[in-house]
């Protein structure tokens, strides 16, 4: 009998995603086959703490994402590399084979969390530490798509909210505006705005965010969604999605707290040679930024076909309501299949060499 692979889930971590982030991994657990893996589940308090469990009981309110949280009774001992298995050390985190970050937001998206685990010595799902870090950043990733003929919405960069006036800003990219925190995720201080005074409260909260934050033109086109698998010959699923937002824009209350947010419309209604373009694209846009692993990457598409990129998202969620594993289902891996290709991709991108003395 083949020995079970152990996995340390991790979810939670400090951000404002933290929630969302525990119903995710607990979807994860759930359709992981007990017959191939054990499950080593690790939450990160909002304080940073670190902390094991083994079992469903973990997790409190797992229904609700206002509500959701995890059990706080044992804490984790980070592992010191290369422990191996023969009682060098008590520490459990050190049995564990392959990490399964599914930490959304800043410190568990950005490349911190993945530098980390690179010094553990373990295998990781998802994007490295370089990869993470570029599409944490709206702007580097725009940058970088925009050099390489990818089209985006137009944009300003900012770094203090007096760069860029309202009338200037309008002048430059439309009477329709976002405000968004260059590195957040789930829409979280992201504002549309039509007025002065509403640009104003939307630069301060983004700035409340983070210190770079975009200006950026109103596209009206249709949300269409694709997901990538692989690192070096990576793969895009062969059928798109499409959100459908019911509110203004696809915000943070639409994904996860409204019911009635958004449609989600799987397979979209799209041109065959539309989607092939589109999914070359995402494939094309995903090795540019240097993912691994996984990635949800969001378009809009205007009515005359032609499409722009909006956001690369390496660590999408994978809640009840999460495009990513649906349109893998949809393209014929489920959900158990896809956590198996993405545990099994994750051997093939360590940064250092596990036998090396730090």
């Amino acid at each position: 009998m083949t020995e079970k692979i152990t996995i340390g889930l991790i979810c939670g971590g400090t951000s404002g995603e933290h929630e969302v982030s525990l119903i995710s991994a607990y979807n994860i657990q759930a359709a992981l086959n007990r017959e191939k893996y054990n499950v080593l589940l690790i939450g990160i308090d909002k304080n940073g703490g670190w902390y094991l469990g083994s079992n469903q009981s973990f997790w409190k309110n797992v229904k609700d994402v206002r509500k959701v949280s995890f059990v706080t009774e044992l804490p984790a001992r980070l592992p010191q590399r290369n422990l191996n298995k023969s009682g060098e050390s008590e520490d459990i985190l050190s049995e564990v084979d392959v990490f399964f970050p599914i930490t959304h937001g800043k410190l568990g998206e950005d490349g911190a969390l993945q530098g980390l685990l690179e010094l553990f010595g373990k295998p990781y799902v998802g994007a490295d530490v370089y990869g993470s870090a570029i599409c944490m950043d709206k702007d580097v990733t725009k940058r970088l798509l925009r050099e390489r003929g990818i089209p985006i919405a137009r944009y300003r960069m900012l770094r203090r909210p007096e760069e860029l006036t309202f009338e200037d800003a309008v002048q430059d990219l439309g009477d329709t505006l976002f405000v968004k925190p260059c590195r957040e995720g789930s829409s979280l201080g992201v504002s549309k705005v039509r007025t002065d005074g509403e640009y104003s409260e939307a630069l301060r909260e983004a700035f409340a965010a983070d210190r770079k934050v975009l200006v950026e033109e109103a596209i009206s086109g249709r949300e269409i969604e694709c997901s990538v698998l692989g690192n070096d010959s990576p793969e895009a699923a062969s059928v798109l999605g499409e959100i459908a937002p019911a509110h203004e824009f696809y915000s943070y209350e639409a994904k996860y707290v409204d019911e009635d947010g958004a449609d989600l419309i799987v397979p979209a209604e799209i041109d065959l040679e539309v989607s092939r373009n589109i999914r070359q694209t995402a494939v094309e846009a995903f090795q540019i930024t240097e993912c691994r692993g996984m990635a949800r990457i969001d378009f809009f598409l205007n009515n005359d076909n032609s499409f722009i990129l909006n956001e690369i998202n390496t660590l999408p969620g994978f809640t009840n309501i999460s495009m990513y594993p649906k349109l893998w289902e949809a393209s014929g891996l489920s959900y158990p299949e896809l956590l198996d290709r993405l545990i099994a991709v994750s051997y093939t991108h360590l940064t250092l060499p596990t036998n090396r003395e730090v």
